[in-house]
């Protein structure tokens, strides 16, 4: 029994040697720590770009519009307006689960050893640019014997679909202007400490630590933080994703959306000139950040404030966390976790013929969504398939397995605490309300999302 005590102290003081030497060296490393760690300021641009950014954001657009200086709306697209899935608790919110877009990636095979990926559109302006699922196996071909089942008994080789799609829910832009001002070394410089302290404690013998996540890096060196995969890196170029893919809307940084199906597609002149996308833009970026609304009653906000406690007791803050980069409240790390269990695999693992870029996110990699606001953002997880925030906490898994256990360890008591400090986390009051939505008109081809 006492060597049993020595061991486990021994392997103590390694964590904690490990966590010193760690330290000693990020601190060294970020001995420079920029300004932007201390505190962001809002971004302010003029009230005339603004206002005439959220005309733009509220706008629906049609083939042939008005305002456009190209073809208007499409060829392909999933909506009409801006605000038709960015609407919860006001303009800019979320989306519901009815707003969905479904993505796809066409994974690496010999001869195409680049990652392709993009939209399956809902709806088009004529039935000949309509796209589905199925029509993707067209161009993306399926690979006989392209994969190799490992399991621990045995090996086998199957043919490989490189087509891999998913439902994608629309998040809500509230404080998109706060993030865009978060820098990459405030990013690297958490992941860091987070990745030392992980080995600390595994050195030290604590096995159910939350593993360390991991930074987008971009083919140019940027780290991404928006976009469920971390795929843009600034608010211009998801603004401007979002115009081309979902509307169909060419802008000074992207062309529109053609479909897959139809590559000779005439091209147009971009929809959206210098000036309408700067102010749509500034109108996105000066979206007011989520607000923290304690309960007037005082057991209550005693109730809420106990939920915070353990809501850092569980883990939930390693990966949630509350402030970063000098804005407070954010509650995300923007980095890459896996969030599915090994043993969702059935014990076995697949080894295409050409393995992903090593920087590319693995199918269950998921960005940390920022949860403020979360309370009025409802569906949650990337899509949409957990209805409250229980049922997001219950279903987390892989690298926040240890952290969900926390969670369900804890009396139906403390269990509702969370509950109520998430609950607290509210959509900003001055934006106001989102109008009533509409669906895309009968007379556009619509395919099933």
């Amino acid at each position: 029994m006492f060597g049993g005590w020595l061991y486990r102290k021994q392997r103590r003081r390694l964590g904690l040697g490990a966590i010193a030497i760690a330290g000693a060296w990020i601190a060294w490393n970020e001995a420079e720590v920029p300004s932007a760690f201390r505190g962001v300021r809002a971004p302010q641009p003029g009230p005339l770009a603004r206002e005439a950014g959220l005309k733009l954001f509220e706008h629906e657009w049609t083939v042939a519009d008005t305002l456009s200086k190209g073809d208007g709306l499409g060829p392909v697209f999933n909506d009409r307006s801006c605000v038709a899935c960015h609407s919860q608790g006001g303009i800019g919110g979320g989306g519901g689960i009815e707003h969905n877009v479904t993505t796809f990636e066409a994974h690496p095979v010999p001869g195409r050893p680049e990652v392709q990926g993009g939209i399956i559109h809902a709806f088009s302006v004529s039935s000949d640019c309509q796209e589905s699922r199925h029509s993707l196996n067209d161009f993306f071909q399926v690979v006989p014997g392209g994969v190799t089942i490992v399991g621990t008994c045995f090996v086998q080789k199957h043919d490989f679909d490189p087509v891999r799609s998913d439902s994608i829910n629309s998040t809500a832009l509230f404080g998109a202007g706060w993030v865009d001002q978060i820098t990459d070394r405030a990013i690297t410089h958490n992941a860091r400490l987070r990745a030392m302290a992980s080995l600390g404690q595994v050195i030290g013998g604590n096995l159910e630590s939350v593993p360390a996540g991991r930074a987008r890096i971009l083919p140019d060196g940027r780290i991404g933080k928006f976009g469920w995969k971390a795929q843009f890196a600034t608010l211009k170029e998801f603004v401007a994703a979002a115009c081309a893919n979902e509307i169909g809307l060419g802008n000074p940084l992207m062309e529109q959306a053609r479909p897959y199906a139809h590559h000779a597609t005439q091209k147009v002149e971009r929809d959206l000139d210098e000036l309408q996308f700067r102010s749509l833009v500034a109108y996105v970026g000066t979206l007011a950040r989520p607000i923290e609304v304690m309960p007037s009653d005082s057991s209550d906000r005693i109730e809420a404030e106990r939920g915070r406690v353990l809501f850092e007791k569980v883990g939930c803050t390693v990966c949630h966390v509350s402030s970063l980069g000098g804005v407070d409240g954010v509650y995300s790390d923007f980095l890459l976790h896996r969030l599915t269990s090994s043993e969702d695999l059935g014990g076995y693992r697949e080894v295409p013929q050409v393995e992903l870029p090593t920087d590319h996110p693995l199918a269950d990699e998921w960005k940390t969504p920022a949860l403020w606001g979360v309370a009025d953002s409802a569906p949650y997880f990337h899509d949409g398939k957990s209805p409250t925030l229980r049922a997001a906490i219950d279903r987390h898994q892989g690298d926040a397995s240890a952290v969900t256990r926390g969670f369900v360890s804890l009396s139906e008591r403390d269990q509702n605490a969370v509950i109520a400090f998430l609950s607290t986390l509210k959509a900003p009051r001055q934006e106001k309300p989102a109008p009533r939505k509409h669906n895309a008109p009968a007379d556009y081809f619509a395919m099933t999302r």
